[in-house]
């Protein structure tokens, strides 16, 4: 772990391997940690970079829309000298940001992975986004736990697996609350749609098709919304693929990173 200072905070990020430079955005419902399992096969091949977004980790609070973290990702990457022909992998709440990045700074790389994402929440997926703010601010982080892993992982996953699950939890409890709170109501209140056409990155849609958080049919309009994007399915998954099944979401993101 290492920090650099962007508008006097400090920003946490990590950096293995070496290679073309591979940018990683977690999601909301985990911080950088949510990679461990995949970096080992990433940094093989490539230097793999992840940031944790303001208020998860060593990361300070401060920005709250999801344009104000495309750009406090944009501050990142030109702090951390990243070249332009750095690949982005984004999942979940930072595929948001990360199509709010190749709206506002797309120049500032290459080629795009959003998994489990979308450009807009349906209404009625508003809803839970607003309750786990208003609980996590009444109650904090605590309180949203179980709901938390609940939207990251189809139940068979979490009934087998209860070493994750708690390790998601224990990870979870660190985040700022008011960061996570102020995130839940920033995603509640994007629509990126009418920007899509903006984005000149090539971009690839991955969805785990039993994500129940960022559906099939959201990351489906997300691709349909830039030109030339790709999509892809993967089976039996939830709303993070690189935990529940790393060598699936590597068979079929591979070719497009170029990973050999």
């Amino acid at each position: 772990m290492s920090l650099i200072e962007i508008d006097g905070r400090k920003v946490e990020y990590f950096q293995e391997g070496e290679g073309p430079d591979l940018l990683l955005l977690h999601t909301l419902l985990a911080d950088a940690s949510v990679y461990d399992t995949v970096v080992p096969r990433l940094a093989a091949e490539r230097r793999v970079t992840r940031l944790s977004f303001p208020g998860f980790g060593a990361s300070d609070p401060g920005p709250k829309s999801v344009d104000e973290l495309a750009d406090w990702t944009a501050d990142a990457m030109r702090a951390l000298g990243l070249p332009a022909s750095t690949d982005v992998f984004a999942n979940g709440a930072g595929g948001f940001v990360a199509a709010g990045l190749a709206i506002r700074h797309g120049a500032l790389f290459n080629r795009l992975v959003i998994a489990d994402s979308g450009a807009a929440f349906p209404d009625a997926a508003k809803v839970p986004l607003r309750g786990m703010a208003e609980k996590v601010r009444k109650g904090g982080i605590e309180t949203i736990l179980d709901i938390a892993v609940a939207r990251m992982f189809p139940p068979d996953y979490v009934a087998a697996h209860p070493d994750v699950i708690d390790e998601r939890k224990r990870r979870l409890m660190s985040v700022n609350a008011s960061a996570f709170a102020d995130t839940c109501l920033a995603l509640a209140a994007l629509d990126h749609r009418a920007n899509l056409g903006r984005i000149k990155n090539p971009v690839l849609v991955a969805v785990g098709l039993e994500d129940q958080t960022t559906t099939p049919a959201m990351s489906r309009e997300l691709a349909d919304g830039i030109s030339g994007a790709a999509y892809v399915e993967l089976e039996g998954v939830g709303h993070c693929p690189q935990i529940q099944d790393p060598d699936q979401l590597i068979e079929k993101v591979g070719p497009f990173l170029g990973l050999q």
